[in-house]
């Protein structure tokens, strides 16, 4: 199912940013760390792009069909590497940050663990089903599903997450809990789905491909307009509005 695991990552990191920042933003503002706005954000963009253009065969004239080689996956993967490589160094340089560690014990956590893990295997398979069941009754793709329902779904962890740091105070980590999860799905979730199996691309697709990397741009520039570092609640408004947008445009462009 293809046209589910574009939709899925592509569609996943235009609501975490449209919907999930802007949903968290209207709330309370957002402060944005350095490492963020500098490094974070524009790792993020770039892995936006380097999918557009991984995805592109036959626009840039370097293959006879759209795909997500199982080259590309590995590049992807060792672009995970260094993204984890890079937190590591950073957590080194912020140890004198306070740090709350809930202790559950060894049995209880492997219990958690395990059961959370039979949860998303479990969870994934509903999701996939689900979607495909939906898709083929009402004659829509499997792309349109992955960019709307499934990814939607897939957001809400970061949702719940966002909501939960910003009633605590902690705006900085509803903002890096939102990128972080925009790399991770480039480079991970898509980069290892590739390797185990090319993925074909449909080139219908490159609209939210293309909102995918505009949205990483505005996201970078709202952080320079009004308040520098911030995210205040009119600039969510535009987000969550923005999404609105992007959603009936999607719609529209789908005929339904």
């Amino acid at each position: 199912n293809n046209g589910l695991v574009i939709g899925n990552v592509v569609g996943s990191n235009i609501a975490n940013i449209l919907l999930i920042l802007g949903v968290t933003a209207m709330i309370r503002t957002l402060g944005v760390k350095s490492n963020t706005v500098w490094r974070e954000i524009p790792f993020s963009l770039i892995s936006a792009l380097l999918l557009g253009y991984m995805a592109n065969d036959i626009l840039l004239g370097s293959g006879q069909s759209d795909m997500v080689s199982r080259a590309d996956g590995l590049v992807l993967m060792a672009g995970f590497a260094m993204f984890i490589f890079y937190t590591f160094k950073l957590s080194k340089k912020d140890n004198d940050e306070e740090m709350v560690i809930i202790h559950n014990g060894i049995g209880k956590s492997i219990f958690l663990f395990v059961l959370g893990l039979i949860g998303l295997v479990i969870g994934g398979q509903w999701i996939v089903n689900g979607a495909v069941a939906i898709a083929q009754e009402a004659g829509l793709s499997e792309s349109f599903i992955g960019f709307t329902i499934v990814a939607i779904g897939t957001s809400l962890p970061e949702l719940a997450t966002g909501i939960m740091a910003v009633r605590k105070g902690n705006t900085d980590i509803a903002i890096g809990n939102v990128i972080g999860s925009n790399i991770f799905n480039v480079f991970w979730v898509l980069g290892l789905s590739a390797t185990i199996n090319p993925i074909s691309f449909n080139a219908e697709d490159n609209y939210s491909v293309m909102v995918n990397v505009i949205v990483s741009v505005v996201l970078f520039a709202l952080l320079f307009i009004g308040k520098r570092h911030q995210l205040q609640r009119w600039q969510g408004a535009l987000l969550l509005l923005g999404y609105l947008a992007y959603l009936a445009t999607l719609t529209w462009m789908t005929g339904i």
